[in-house]
């Protein structure tokens, strides 16, 4: 017997998808908010789990100089090496924020989030990709455009421009908004509950 369930799982699957991909950043944020209330961040966890952030960020950074959006598939930068190096960065980024947090349930979430949202965010990316540009991405996902070192393509430099174009600068205001509230919960971690109980 037919079952007539599996194409509408199959319909559904792709619109769950493109939804959270969607609302990554919005769960983001919510995400934050729980970290930073779970978070039990010390100085020594603060500087190695910031640097290790810092380096998620850099790799970002990298990546968003060198992305033309919609306009072709990029192959220069750090796209010769991996092909999504914008999704690379962020989740060193999580990776340096759970250790900062120094806290299990953080690096649980974190984990939870990134690897729901970021696998959502490469289906529904590549979906389109697909869509645009056919056969001149497959080429590229399968190695060989990465090969042609000699293209122009390629070979094109960073463009500080291009990374403020594709609002990378909010990926670091908010790194440094997530170093500050850390830095501050490292520092006055407990004191609001020590003066509650000495009431």
């Amino acid at each position: 017997m037919r079952d007539h369930g599996r194409p509408e799982r199959r319909h559904y699957v792709p619109t769950l998808v493109a939804a959270l991909a969607r609302l990554r950043v919005a769960l983001g944020w919510v995400c934050g908010v729980l970290v930073l209330v779970l978070a039990q961040p010390t100085g020594r966890s603060l500087a190695i789990g910031m640097s290790i952030a810092s380096i998620g960020e850099a790799i970002r950074i990298w990546a968003a100089g060198h992305l033309y959006k919609s306009r072709e598939v990029t192959s220069s930068g750090p796209y010769r090496f991996v092909g999504h190096p914008l999704y690379v960065g962020s989740t060193v980024m999580g990776i340096g924020v759970a250790i900062a947090c120094a806290s299990w349930p953080v690096a649980v979430l974190i984990a939870v989030y990134l690897a729901s949202t970021l696998t959502a965010a490469i289906k529904s990316e590549e979906a389109y990709l697909r869509r645009a540009f056919g056969e001149q991405y497959d080429l590229y996902r399968s190695g060989i455009a990465a090969q042609r070192a000699s293209s122009s393509a390629s070979r094109r430099r960073f463009s500080l421009r291009q990374a403020i174009a594709n609002r990378e600068y909010r990926a670091v205001v908010g790194l440094a908004l997530a170093i500050l509230m850390l830095a501050l919960k490292a520092t006055y971690n407990g004191m609001f509950w020590r003066a509650a109980a000495g009431r």
